[in-house]
């Protein structure tokens, strides 16, 4: 593993007890947010319940890759770095979030590991969403989860088009060479 940060290396049993943060912004940065914003405001309420507040250090993984993915990560303050080791252990940095942003939103999806690490860069305050949270404001809240779910769905297919221009984008320079 690649040792360019000195980090605390913690699993993800242990974060589900760190220490909660105040949740003073939250609120405007889900509702700001694809899977929340058209949320009935009654539903929101009850949702807004489910979430987990967390303080991370600099450096501090905030999950690893091939941990089994749990929740829904917030950028409430901070800034995370997330990064894919290759079996060689080759590091890259894939995205560099900041305030406002949210990442892990696959393990709401699926039951797969974390494909990426997260490391918490600054002292670091999310708001986190776990999937049995979810799981069961949907089956109690179907029509409300089917918005979250179509919310995730845009994100991921806005994403997705990213990527293929990407590809497309590499592939011509490779070619044009």
């Amino acid at each position: 593993m690649n040792n360019d940060y000195k980090s605390v290396k913690s699993s993800f049993w242990s974060n589900l007890f760190k220490t909660p943060t105040k949740k003073d912004q939250l609120e405007d940065i889900m509702l700001s947010m694809a899977p929340f914003k058209n949320l009935d405001q009654k539903y929101f309420k009850i949702l807004f319940k489910l979430i987990h507040n967390r303080v991370y250090s600099p450096n501090e993984y905030i999950f690893m890759q091939n941990d089994p993915g749990i929740g829904l990560y917030l950028i409430l303050k901070g800034e995370v770095l997330i990064t894919y080791e290759t079996e060689d252990g080759e590091r890259f940095d894939l995205a560099n979030l900041s305030n406002g942003d949210f990442f892990g939103e696959l393990a709401l999806l699926d039951e797969d590991k974390r494909s990426a690490s997260a490391i918490a860069m600054k002292e670091s305050q999310l708001a986190v969403i776990f999937k049995p949270d979810l799981d069961e404001f949907i089956d109690a809240h179907p029509k409300e989860g089917i918005k979250i779910l179509r919310g995730i769905s845009q994100i991921l297919a806005t994403r997705l088009r990213n990527i293929n221009m990407d590809y497309i984008t590499l592939y011509n320079k490779i070619r044009n060479k």
